[in-house]
């Protein structure tokens, strides 16, 4: 079996605190968006970009109510993300070209939710060997353009096209 290591994800993680507040009770009050890097809002999720992105493109869509899993959420919460989520897609393959795409949740603090008490999830662009010897081995993302210009180009695309 193969292992791959994020070592450079568990300095985020592990730098929370449990009596900070939630990142995306944070980010749902509108206000400060770009700031912020919230690319679209919708009546029941908000969708907003990565600070710590796998890959360019990498974003999540998260209900405006604090809710820890799947179950918890309502139906039209459960239905515009999944709307969203498809959204998200095609503007990313529209955008970045990928070649596959990872969409999920990690619900709970043991399957690997940073954020484990607010469901959230996670849409990331995929491309051919983009886990390469400087992820695995010098714990270091290369990502070809900064968040603020990916922040522009995926807001643009939802205005035009939610």
């Amino acid at each position: 079996m193969d292992i791959v290591w994020s070592p450079w994800r568990y300095r985020y993680v592990s730098q929370a605190s449990p009596s900070d507040p939630c990142l995306f009770c944070l980010l749902k009050e509108p206000g400060r968006d770009q700031e912020n890097y919230v690319i679209f809002r919708g009546s029941a999720n908000f969708v907003v970009l990565n600070r710590y992105p796998y890959t360019t493109g990498h974003l999540m869509i998260a209900p405006y109510e604090h809710q820890a899993t799947l179950e918890e959420a309502g139906e039209a919460t459960l239905t515009e993300m999944i709307r969203l989520a498809r959204a998200a897609e095609r503007h990313l393959r529209r955008l970045y070209r990928p070649k596959g795409f990872n969409l999920g949740f990690n619900v709970g603090e043991c399957a690997g939710a940073g954020v484990a008490g607010h469901l959230h999830m996670h849409v990331v662009p995929r491309w051919p060997a983009d886990s390469n010897f400087m992820t695995t081995i010098g714990e270091t993302r290369v990502l070809p353009e900064p968040l603020e210009v990916t922040w522009e180009r995926v807001a643009r695309a939802f205005r035009e096209s939610p």
